[in-house]
């Protein structure tokens, strides 16, 4: 497992020169371009873990056989601030394999001045391997456990997998809401969803009138190995489109939580016209602090002769109020779907708030 080991480190604090392509507005760092860098990183630990330490280039995938993309992304985590700007490490490893799958756990990392180290990210990425020649599963290498502290991975790593089947099992596109849910639901039907209902107004926002879009022309210098365009680079997009509309919802600058949840369902051509809709999909409750709000941001590959959209790709974020205050703002679904939206929206910011409950009590040297 340890020969997987990969990690990069920008050196933010020491080199003026790099800092400036990554500072944002705030003279912070763009926390989307380093999900694009662990993205990347990702696909070359699954790589190195099929090719062997040693190979320092990939060469032309169909001499290889094989080639590997990712499936999903489970959860990014961010667990402390980006500030003060510091130089940052980002490494990362293969924890888990299935016959055709790899679990690969990230981690972002700032080194101090005065030689600590502070974790500041984590996550994990789902990644296939397929045949390059049918583009049907492709066995993987199997993982060599030696130690007592990968064995803890792994078996991390094989949670993580049993977690996701559950949660497909239990999604609202194949299971109805439990009776909790419907009654939550109900309750904020009655509350805010009278259209009549003046004592609400002003906070109430249906849920159609939070879309925010962009469409772009898919060019060739984002394009990965495989010839299509890299998913860091639409991760980034997606970020950044989504933090736009917290803020827009939020009538504030917000700070990033967590990525909660990608599915790559289908690769974008160089020379697409992709179009991203971000939409605000829960809030927490009223006089909750911070106020956090969940966003979704689909990716669709628009064909321009017959106007058919095809979806690509289904991100979820969460933030939360940069001045720690709550909001009164309500998001308040119309339709079935919208509902069911609603709902996977309360699921995320339920369990957003579970794993940094659980984080925030475990030990510095406990935290995974």
């Amino acid at each position: 497992m340890y020969d997987t080991y990969s990690q990069i480190v920008l050196p933010f604090a020491s080199s003026p020169e790099l800092f400036e392509q990554y500072t944002n507005a705030s003279g912070g760092l763009r926390t989307g371009m380093l999900m694009e860098h662990l993205d990347s990183l990702a696909g070359s630990i699954a790589y190195k873990h099929m090719l062997g330490p040693g190979v320092e280039t990939l060469g032309r995938v169909q001499e290889r056989g094989f080639y590997i993309v990712t499936a999903s992304v489970e959860r990014l985590d961010m667990l402390a601030s980006l500030y003060p700007v510091r130089d940052i490490r980002l490494s990362g490893q293969v924890i888990y394999t299935g016959t055709s799958s790899m679990e690969v756990a990230v981690k972002m990392e700032a080194l101090n001045p005065d030689g600590g180290e502070e974790t500041l990210m984590l996550g994990r990425f789902s990644m296939v391997c397929r045949d390059a020649r049918t583009r049907k599963a492709h066995p993987v290498n199997p993982l060599t456990i030696s130690t007592p502290e990968e064995k803890a991975l792994y078996q991390m790593g094989e949670s993580s997998k049993n977690r996701r089947k559950h949660a497909a099992l239990q999604a609202l596109s194949r299971v109805p809401p439990t009776s909790a849910e419907a009654a939550d639901l109900h309750t904020t039907y009655l509350k805010c969803g009278q259209e009549d209902d003046s004592l609400v107004r002003n906070d109430r926002v249906w849920m159609g009138d939070t879309l925010l879009e962009k469409t772009m022309l898919m060019f060739p210098q984002e394009r990965n190995v495989h010839q299509k365009v890299f998913g860091g680079y639409l991760m980034r997009l997606a970020y950044e489109l989504g933090f736009a509309n917290a803020c827009f919802f939020m009538r504030s600058h917000v700070t990033f939580h967590s990525l909660d949840g990608i599915s790559f369902t289908q690769p974008v051509p160089i020379g697409s016209i992709l179009r991203l809709q971000s939409q605000i999909l829960h809030t927490s409750p009223p006089g909750e602090l911070p106020a956090t709000v969940h966003v979704r941001v689909i990716a669709s590959v628009v064909d321009v002769q017959t106007g058919h959209e095809e979806t690509t790709n289904d991100f979820r974020f969460t933030w939360a109020r940069d001045d720690g205050k709550s909001t009164s703002r309500i998001i308040v679904p119309k339709t079935y779907q919208e509902a069911m939206l609603w709902l996977e929206g309360k699921r995320a910011l339920e369990m957003g708030a579970q794993i940094r409950g659980r984080r925030i009590r475990a030990p510095e040297g406990d935290q995974r």
